[in-house]
């Protein structure tokens, strides 16, 4: 399974976000990486978008012709591409998972998945860019729900704001998809329109 494997703080500074959520590195040096961080970048319109771009990637854990991907599938549906886009985004297995609460950040839910802890309708699963639809039925596997791992996520993230496209039951080890998810409900840091103005170049 493709990822990107690097230091995430790192990439946090460079693009001025943090990228992990509760980065305390990130907050200690918001500022970019290198001898030069500190110091002035003229900034393109080019620069903008591609960081634009590159904060919807490493935000969802997405290599780069996968990404590329998602954006032209946005553009083939009605509506607006840039919000096309972030939704398929959020209906990702692994982003699911991350919303309820079971992983302290995106990596770690994708571990869950491909390591097949997770079931979707009643199937195990071992893809976390699955994609879920409303409907869908999202369980941790009745052995996985011993691992002090999981039981810590949930103890700690476990209280994390569900979004309202989500129904959770941590007791039951349960999410169920509502419905699509509407921009509003969707907290990326990130300015879609940019993105899309960069790929129609």
């Amino acid at each position: 399974m493709a990822r990107y494997t690097g230091p995430m703080t790192k990439k946090s500074r460079r693009l001025g976000v943090d990228l992990k959520g509760n980065d305390k590195n990130f907050a200690k040096r918001p500022y970019p990486p290198g001898e030069h961080g500190r110091g002035r970048i003229k900034e393109s319109e080019y620069l903008l978008q591609l960081r634009e771009k590159q904060k919807a990637r490493y935000y969802y854990g997405v290599l780069e012709k996968q990404f590329r991907r998602y954006y032209e599938e946005a553009n083939r549906q009605e509506g607006r591409t840039g919000e096309n886009l972030l939704v398929l985004l959020e209906l990702r297995l692994d982003n699911v998972l991350y919303r309820a609460g079971w992983g302290r950040t995106r990596a770690e839910s994708r571990q869950l998945a491909s390591h097949r802890h997770v079931m979707v309708n009643g199937r195990t699963t071992n893809i976390p860019s699955h994609r879920v639809k409303p409907g869908d039925v999202i369980e941790i596997r009745q052995r996985a729900r011993e691992s002090q791992a999981i039981i810590g996520s949930l103890e700690v993230f476990g209280s994390r704001e569900v979004p309202g496209w989500l129904e959770s039951d941590p007791n039951a080890y349960k999410v169920t998809v509502i419905d699509v998810p509407v921009r509003s409900q969707i907290d990326a840091p990130v300015t879609e329109q940019m993105i899309v103005e960069l790929y129609s170049k």
